[in-house]
């Protein structure tokens, strides 16, 4: 047990093996406050996960060490925080949260919270520490980011970053596609996106994505850390093999989650050279994810971004009828991608700040 000022604990987290095992107890009630949080700060519950879905990604990973901690006070768990740290060769970043339940909020529960994430970065010999936070649509003066696309409300919580030293480096847009709405725009982009060009092929599979594409599909994702707008924020460049696909995949996979990608493959190389994945949870009447899109550099210029985009959104149609919509999140500075979001119909519904702070 960790005690904090202000009569803060910090306790951490029990992983379990499963989410049936004896010591299970807290790590269900960190995902039911994370859930709850979440539910708070956008006022739906599209952000939702079970348990069971959520527990792959704190497994012991080779790629990353995550550590997590229950917030509580008066013997009452109020919130979590958590560190991740990246385990590239050299690397000096730390990834953070701390999510704490409204209720609480003012009584300096984040401030001591913080001290605390500080503290184990130095101790872990990392000096940039990055985080993103959703900052709900509200009046009153607002922040920009150096990239001069985007604003926030200078709120709550970007007043918090500030007074802790950090700088809003990046603006993320939020946006929704109604599932059940017309598809008459997806229909035809993919028709014209299709039309120009014969040197290219659609690919689509689910995860665990098989032997063939697993090497063309480990370049493109290693290509999301170098080739997305990242502003001024700091990533380390990543190295992926098919054996981090499969642990990639497992995240879904172990717990019944589905995950499929589509993928546009250069007829006369074989190689693969853009890719859209979509998410659903076990239960198909929740809201879907976009998760990651790339087009390679090399291959840009030929609507493959609208390619991946319209034929799986067109697909998922019948893989999960029942989900509402999908949610997709951008940098506001990636013009390319939100032209081909805004014309496909995603609508913007919440934005994020991504704030850094680099220790002396």
């Amino acid at each position: 047990m960790i005690t904090a000022p202000v009569d803060v604990a910090l306790r951490p987290l029990t992983i379990p093996t499963t989410i049936d095992a004896p010591d299970a107890a807290d790590f269900v009630e960190m995902v039911r406050l994370r859930n709850l949080i979440y539910r708070e700060i956008s006022g739906h519950d599209d952000h939702r996960i079970a348990p069971d879905e959520l527990l792959p990604h704190y497994q012991p990973d080779p790629y990353q060490e995550r550590r997590c901690w229950l917030v509580q006070v008066d013997g009452r768990y109020v919130g979590r925080v958590g560190i991740d740290f990246p385990l590239e060769g050299g690397s000096r970043n730390a990834f953070w949260l701390i999510e704490l339940l409204h209720e609480v909020w003012g009584r300096g529960i984040g401030a001591a919270a913080y001290a605390h994430v500080e503290d184990v970065a130095r101790r872990s010999g990392r000096s940039v520490l990055q985080s993103w936070a959703e900052h709900p649509e509200a009046p009153g003066p607002r922040l920009e980011p150096p990239t001069g696309f985007g604003s926030i409300p200078r709120d709550h919580i970007a007043r918090f970053f500030a007074r802790h030293g950090y700088t809003l480096e990046q603006v993320e847009r939020s946006s929704a596609f109604d599932l059940h709405g017309s598809f008459e725009k997806v229909e035809r982009l993919l028709a014209d996106s299709t039309a120009p060009s014969t040197a290219y092929r659609l690919v689509r599979w689910f995860a665990p994505t098989p032997p063939e594409f697993a090497d063309g599909y480990a370049w493109m994702k290693s290509r999301m850390i170098t080739d997305a707008p990242a502003a001024n924020l700091e990533f380390d460049e990543e190295v992926w093999d098919a054996a981090r696909v499969a642990r990639h995949d497992s995240l879904y996979t172990a717990a019944g989650r589905t995950l499929q990608v589509t993928a546009a493959q250069h007829v006369a190389t074989g190689e693969l050279c853009a890719f859209n994945e979509l998410v659903i949870g076990k239960d198909r009447t929740e809201a879907s994810s976009q998760e990651d899109t790339l087009v390679l550099k090399e291959h840009r210029g030929h609507k493959l971004g609208t390619l991946v985009k319209c034929a799986g959104l067109l697909s998922w149609r019948e893989v999960a009828p029942e989900s509402p919509r999908v949610i997709t999140y951008n940098a506001e500075e990636n013009r390319p991608m939100l032209d081909i979001n805004e014309a496909i119909g995603f609508a913007p519904i919440a934005y994020e700040g991504a704030w850094k702070k680099v220790l002396e």
